[in-house]
């Protein structure tokens, strides 16, 4: 059974940083890419960053691009999501995501003063 959970959620005034954590289990963690996406109210889900199986291949949305790391530590089957330098516009409803199909119940960032 697959299972991502999302952490480190919460809020956070402009300019300020948050570390997101998901933890994975029921399959191979280290053979699979893993992204972060968000989802604003009234808005689309959108893709925030992506990491490869092995870490050495980073994208970014260029809305976080400069300001959001994505990485990842297989030997504990976890990814995260660095933001740094948040603005009120980053508040959403944050998702990880394994590219199989399967997502976490996410966790909530709320950027303001």
């Amino acid at each position: 059974q697959v299972v991502l959970v999302e952490s480190g959620g919460g809020w956070v005034q402009p300019g300020g940083s948050l570390r997101l954590s998901c933890a994975a289990s029921g399959f191979t963690f280290s053979s699979y890419a893993m992204s972060w996406y968000r989802q604003a109210p009234g808005k689309e889900r959108e893709l925030v960053a992506g990491i490869s199986s092995g870490g050495g291949s980073r994208s970014y949305a260029d809305s976080v691009k400069g300001r959001f790391t994505i990485s990842r530590d297989n030997a504990k089957n976890t990814v995260y999501l660095q933001m740094n330098s948040l603005k009120p516009e980053d508040t959403a409803v944050y998702y990880c995501h394994v590219n199989f199909g399967y997502w976490g119940q996410g966790t909530q960032v709320t950027v303001s003063s």
